[in-house]
């Protein structure tokens, strides 16, 4: 069972080393620097594509062309069958999604 909150309460003070301190040497920290401010290294930054590691790898990919009973939607451009066309719009025509 949990234990109910009462958020009227008054609260106490937070037992911090920040809450003893005045606004005088709050700031006086932040100008020396001194302040709470996490380290990052620079080289943890960044994001790394999956397969970057191999760089002379060539990705070939066979292309197929389009069966006779398969459109492109020319809304989202995606091949579909022929069994989710919904209309055709001056011509072209849209898939069920996106109509």
């Amino acid at each position: 069972m949990a234990i109910s909150t009462d958020y009227d309460a008054p609260r106490h003070p937070v037992s911090s080393d920040l809450a003893e301190d005045s606004l005088e040497e709050l700031t006086a920290r932040r100008a020396n620097g001194q302040s709470a401010a996490v380290d990052v290294d620079d080289s943890e930054i960044g994001f790394e594509l999956p397969g970057a590691e191999l760089p002379d790898e060539e990705l070939t990919v066979p292309v197929v062309p389009m069966r006779g009973d398969e459109f492109r939607c020319s809304s989202c451009f995606l091949v579909h069958h022929r069994s989710q066309l919904s209309r055709e719009k001056n011509g072209a025509p849209i898939c069920t999604e996106c109509d």
